[in-house]
């Protein structure tokens, strides 16, 4: 049986209402150790289009990639990680949606007595997070001024991108590791788990917020190491 080389390339894609930049530490530590890091920046306008997107920055990729998605961007990978190129699966606090689901379908039934992401009523066809409520629910590890500019520079998440679903999903045939972060107010961590393991997933579990792709980069970079290792 041959064997994969082990991934140099990792291809980091955003959730909703933010944008790329929060990859930042992620980037910087996975760079220093002498991967080949891009960041996908996703409109988040429809799930479509940012697999499109997404495909267009793995078709750039000079061989094995690792591919990670933190919460809605889990969505977006495990449409677009079918890409040849893809060798294994790392979702952040993610959606991993099975086949025929979307976020929508995934966040239509929350755990009794799990807290209500401070999602305001759509406006234009787009959502954001009531401003005063952000920190608390999506960045409660985070710096209140760092926090604050999270807040402050919301990216519109647009209703088709909640709304599109997934095909065949990529979990069913790449390796794929979980980060769980207990202190999650956005996805709440029993959700995290069940999804985790429908999907076969290597789980790490962490104390941190919705953001801690943000606040916990060491944790993260060691998980997508791991991934890059997976055969």
């Amino acid at each position: 049986m041959s064997t994969v080389p082990e991934a140099r390339n990792v291809v980091l894609v955003h959730g909703g209402f933010v944008d790329g930049s929060g990859w930042k530490g992620v980037y910087e530590l996975l760079r220093a150790d002498g991967y080949r890091v891009s960041v996908v920046q996703n409109p988040t306008i429809s799930l479509e289009g940012d697999v499109a997107t997404t495909r267009q920055v793995l078709d750039a990729q000079d061989g094995p990639t690792v591919l990670v998605g933190h919460s809605y961007g889990g969505a977006v990978i495990t449409e677009a990680g079918r890409h040849d190129n893809v060798t294994a699966l790392v979702y952040v606090a993610a959606f991993a949606p099975g086949k025929g689901e979307s976020v929508n379908t995934l966040i239509a039934d929350p755990p009794p007595g799990a807290p209500v992401p401070p999602i305001l009523p759509p406006d234009g066809g787009f959502l954001f997070l009531d401003r005063e409520k952000f920190a608390a629910s999506f960045a409660g590890d985070l710096p209140a001024d760092e926090a604050r500019f999270l807040a402050d520079s919301q990216v519109p998440w647009g209703l088709d991108a909640l709304g599109g679903t997934v095909g065949d999903p990529a979990w069913r045939t790449r390796p794929s590791f979980y980060l769980v972060a207990a202190d999650d107010h956005m996805i709440p961590p029993p959700a995290q788990r069940a999804m985790a393991e429908r999907a076969g997933a290597t789980v790490t579990e962490t104390g941190g917020s919705h953001a801690v792709y943000v606040s916990k980069p060491g944790e993260v970079a060691e998980l997508i190491k791991k991934a890059a290792s997976a055969t």
